[in-house]
């Protein structure tokens, strides 16, 4: 195994066109499990380490860009009021150490299904910055997972960042694992509220091949929520919407029974949190309405 340690950006998208095989590595919290179960053993390894803008993001007026190897101490400590979804979804991963050193650029490369930046970044509608010798491109979130553990990627891509919306409203994420810490999800959701637009997004982890949206559910929520005029009259949303909605969530799974749990627990599970994260992020919507009415 050959270990090729570029000094700049620009000697990375080399390397990595002449070794399109090169699989990157910056947090390692992935890769080097797989290698030292002997699960993968590339040709090269590309270390990314030495490249300080992957560890840098700038806030802009509508989106936050996020270097790919910006820890997840980094999230939950800078931009919760920015990507409070994505903050969320830092506080479940693993433990402090692996917080402090892994990133989002790691979890899309990875692409697997139970990754836990996935749900928050749907929600969101994150684009990912991928560079290579010929160009740079954004691939939007929902086009970018491709299958079990792939994604959008070219051969001779790298992820340089993610560029995610900035919240317009309130954001919940979570999960469900066998225990409270180190732990792969059994199943997570993602739910954001887009006030802008009167939309709500969701994301699903582990409960099919590739993170999905249930996008059946945001229509009939964003169909409910307009013609009761919820977002005008901040009404609690009626337990029957809060069902409906928890069971379109269910049915947008395609999981599978494995060693964490059964597919019909996983069904269950994101149906369960899927009405108590709607339920959560709703009352923080009346509260913040709520409360710029009576600042007017």
């Amino acid at each position: 195994m050959d270990f090729l340690r570029p000094a700049s950006w620009e000697e990375a998208l080399a390397a990595k066109a002449a070794h399109p095989t090169a699989v990157p590595i910056a947090g390692g919290t992935d890769v080097m499990v797989e290698i030292n179960f002997d699960h993968r053993r590339p040709e090269f390894l590309l270390d990314l380490n030495r490249i300080g803008d992957l560890c840098e993001w700038e806030v802009g007026e509508d989106s936050v860009r996020l270097g790919a190897s910006v820890p997840y101490t980094g999230i939950m400590e800078n931009l919760r009021g920015e990507l409070p979804g994505l903050a969320l979804a830092s506080h479940t991963v693993a433990s402090p150490q692996i917080r402090n050193r892994g990133g989002v650029g790691g979890n899309l490369g990875t692409a697997s299904p139970a990754g836990d930046a996935h749900p928050a970044l749907l929600a969101a509608g994150a684009e990912v910055e991928a560079d290579s010798v010929r160009g740079s491109r954004l691939i939007p979130i929902d086009e970018f997972y491709t299958g079990v553990k792939r994604n959008a990627l070219a051969a001779d891509e790298l992820i340089r960042a993610v560029h995610i919306k900035k919240a317009d409203g309130p954001q919940q994420f979570s999960k469900v694992g066998t225990r409270n810490a180190m732990v792969i999800a059994v199943c997570a959701f993602g739910l954001a509220l887009h006030p802008e637009t009167r939309t709500v997004r969701t994301g699903i982890g582990s409960a099919a091949p590739t993170p999905v949206r249930a996008k059946g559910a945001e229509e009939f929520l964003n169909a409910a929520l307009e013609e009761g005029g919820f977002w005008d009259n901040g009404k609690i949303i009626t337990p029957s919407v809060a069902q409906q909605f928890a069971e379109l969530c269910s049915a947008a799974c395609n999981p599978i029974d494995d060693v964490r749990g059964t597919a019909s627990y996983r069904r269950h599970a994101v149906g369960v949190m899927a009405r108590r994260t709607l339920t959560w992020t709703w009352e923080s919507y009346r509260g913040t309405a709520a409360r710029t009415e009576g600042a007017a």
